[in-house]
């Protein structure tokens, strides 16, 4: 890899000479920074900073979540239009199995963080690399973007093997301030639209798309339109349910959509679609009684 220690000392002294203060960047404690990986899945940092300090607030340990109602917990993510509510149910059942399975104390590799509910090969890697030091190159769509646009061979490559090359240019031992600084350089001066003078680029000199004017990169996944979807009416249900303990379907229905109508498009069996979802899930219980099916919060 060209020069690529004159690009490891440039970006670390550019990040270090200035980035971003968020909170959880402050510590090295593994609870609030696996609570702001989960948080920032598919969100925006900054949008992830007041929730996240909520949190935190209500819930100040690892054991404080462990000991929560879900369905507090839940209703929380909802709240806070934090995205799927699977990812409140993954981090409190996580806070439980830390609780239970490790005397309290975190796993401290990839390898053993991934055994968590929810944990995935991204967010445990994360954690190792923020919290103890000790994870590999994180890989994220702004890595990818900085990466294609550096590197001329990524670039060309039908099918670049991003990984292989950025822990090829990760100086050792260094996964805590390495992957915060090429994180904070994709979002920082290599967006879609990129900042490379205003921004300060450390790496003009030797990246492809400065020296070509090629600023094209790989395809940003995007999100599902959020308004209407299932994932808000599933948020719904919970934040009723969290008000009224226990509906009947047709007491619920014109609470989540005002175009409710038991026989209709939006009507019983849509609802309890999506109430078979949240059973799934462990957020929901529903029964039949003499009123027909009624459903509640799981405690």
């Amino acid at each position: 890899m060209t020069d690529a220690d004159s690009l490891r000392s440039e970006l670390i002294r550019w990040y270090e000479a200035d980035h971003r203060a968020y909170p959880w960047r402050e510590t090295d404690d593994p609870y609030p920074i696996l609570v702001s990986e989960v948080m920032s899945q598919q969100t925006q940092l900054d949008r992830v900073v007041e929730p996240w300090r909520a949190f935190i607030e209500e819930w100040p340990t690892v054991e404080a979540l462990a000991a929560a109602d879900r369905s507090e917990v839940v209703g929380f993510w909802t709240d806070h239009s934090l995205g799927y509510n699977n990812r409140a149910k993954y981090l409190h059942e996580a806070a439980r199995q830390i609780r239970d399975e490790h005397d309290g104390s975190f796993p401290r590799t990839p390898e053993g963080l991934q055994e968590l509910m929810g944990v995935g090969p991204y967010t445990a890697n994360a954690v190792a690399s923020f919290a103890f030091n000790d994870g590999d190159a994180v890989v994220d769509t702004n890595v990818k973007r900085v990466l294609y646009r550096v590197f001329e061979a990524v670039h060309d490559a039908d099918d670049p093997d991003y990984e292989s090359v950025a822990n090829a240019l990760m100086p050792a031992g260094e996964s805590r301030v390495w992957n915060n600084a090429i994180m904070e350089l994709g979002g920082i001066a290599c967006g879609k639209t990129p900042r490379c003078e205003e921004a300060g680029c450390p790496w003009r000199e030797w990246c492809h798309a400065y020296q070509t004017g090629d600023f094209t990169a790989p395809d940003v996944p995007t999100q599902p339109d959020f308004e209407g979807s299932r994932r808000q009416m599933r948020g719904r249900i919970v934040s009723v349910l969290r008000e009224y303990d226990r509906l009947a379907l047709d007491e619920l229905g014109p609470r989540v959509r005002i175009d409710y109508a038991p026989d209709g498009e939006y009507g019983r069996a849509w609802l309890r679609g999506l109430l078979s979802d949240l059973e799934s899930d462990g957020l929901v219980s529903t029964a039949e009684t003499d009123d027909g099916t009624v459903a509640r919060l799981r405690r």
